[in-house]
């Protein structure tokens, strides 16, 4: 595979149950076949989420609000990187981590958490599970390899 873009983890974020807001932490540990370390979905169809930064700060100015990183219940906040180029199958380098896209986006369920009635996962999201093991942390770099 070969790296196509690139940019850089602006926040690591987890909760230790689901449906509820994510919080950023110093750093996580990424685990091949389970997900993150202390997550709520580790070991879940789709237990690692990524949501971009960029995409975070539009809902921002179209809400006036102020979401910050695991607001939407995302793992990963990634800047500089654009998502919408991931496709099923592609991976995600993240420091030694690695990830394999399984799902773009998902199904809104009522139980689903929301931050004041919004979600972002269900239409930006991009859901990966993990291949390698590895640490991140906020500036870690993330590459797309297709």
């Amino acid at each position: 595979m070969n790296v196509v873009s690139s940019g850089k983890v602006l926040a690591v974020c987890i909760s230790e149950t689901t449906g509820t807001a994510k919080r950023p932490v110093a750093q996580c540990r990424f685990l091949a076949g389970r997900g993150i370390e202390g997550d709520g979905h580790i070991d879940t169809i789709r237990p690692v989420s990524l949501l971009m930064r960029e995409d975070i700060a539009a809902y921002n100015i179209v809400h006036d609000k102020r979401a910050e990183p695991g607001d939407f219940a995302e793992n990963v906040v990634t800047e500089g990187l654009d998502l919408r180029e991931a496709a099923i199958g592609d991976q995600f380098r993240i420091g030694e981590a690695l990830l394999e896209v399984c799902q773009i986006g998902k199904e809104v369920l009522p139980q689903h958490y929301s931050f004041h009635g919004d979600r972002l996962l269900p239409t930006l999201g991009v859901f990966c599970r993990v291949l390698a093991d590895g640490l991140a942390q906020s500036g870690t770099s993330i590459e797309l390899l297709k």
